[in-house]
């Protein structure tokens, strides 16, 4: 089963845009995606240490990290190319399949 037959018969590119931005960023939020890069700021006796990783953007808001996950973190936060990679994927993806959907019709 493909997406293209609904696709298809949408007439308006915006509903396809909000939609699909909608549920990207629903499985980005509610979700453990770690795909995107940040740094990790850790405390420690000797003025602590900075850690590359892998983020997911729900432990922004809580979700999918534990407590114990958070033992010694002082701050975490999504580098710039990370940030571009949120946008790419929540906006930049459904623009382009509004994009061409309007060229079609």
């Amino acid at each position: 089963m493909t997406i293209y037959p609904i696709v298809h018969r949408m007439k308006k590119p915006w509903i396809l845009f909000f939609s699909l931005s909608l549920v990207l960023a629903s499985i980005f939020f509610f979700f453990n995606v770690a795909i995107f890069d940040g740094k990790i700021e850790f405390d420690g006796p000797d003025g602590g240490f900075v850690m590359d990783a892998k983020l997911s953007l729900s432990y922004f808001i809580g979700i999918g990290i534990e407590p114990e996950d958070m033992v010694g973190v002082k701050d975490f936060y999504l580098t710039a190319q990370g940030i571009f990679m949120a946008f790419v994927f929540i906006l930049g993806l459904p623009a382009l399949l509004a994009y061409r959907m309007r060229l079609k019709n």
